[in-house]
């Protein structure tokens, strides 16, 4: 059973891997604005400032991943699916000059599994 809050697509693991490589270590932020706002984005570590309006939810492949509290309050009983599509998307994510863009997509944890993980927090 895989209660991860986030994980990746092989494809996506295949472009941090180049990302880290170029940049060093990284960090994801998903906001809950609008369009390609709604995108997972991918920056240099600390090059996006976090504030009290961010939760860390999960590390996904070594990288930290935050989201905004209110999206997260949608989220929160979903587990994250980072992939990568073709096309470019109008953010400052990193992978966008290599003409892929991250996108997230979701599926709600089981009842199994949301009780394995509330009593893992508690």
């Amino acid at each position: 059973m895989d209660t991860r809050k986030v994980i990746m697509t092989e494809a996506a693991e295949k472009v941090v891997a180049d990302l880290r490589q170029r940049y060093g270590p990284l960090m994801f932020h998903q906001s809950g604005g609008c369009c390609d706002g709604s995108s997972p984005m991918c920056f240099e570590l600390g090059d996006f400032k976090t504030g009290s309006s961010d939760v860390l939810v999960d590390e996904v492949e070594g990288c930290p991943f935050y989201i905004a509290r209110d999206q997260y309050e949608y989220w929160k009983f979903s587990q994250l699916i980072i992939d990568v599509s073709p096309g470019r998307g109008a953010s400052f994510s990193l992978e966008i000059p290599m003409g892929v863009r991250f996108i997230v997509k979701s599926r709600l944890f089981t009842d199994e599994e949301w009780e394995a993980i509330s009593s893992e927090s508690t």
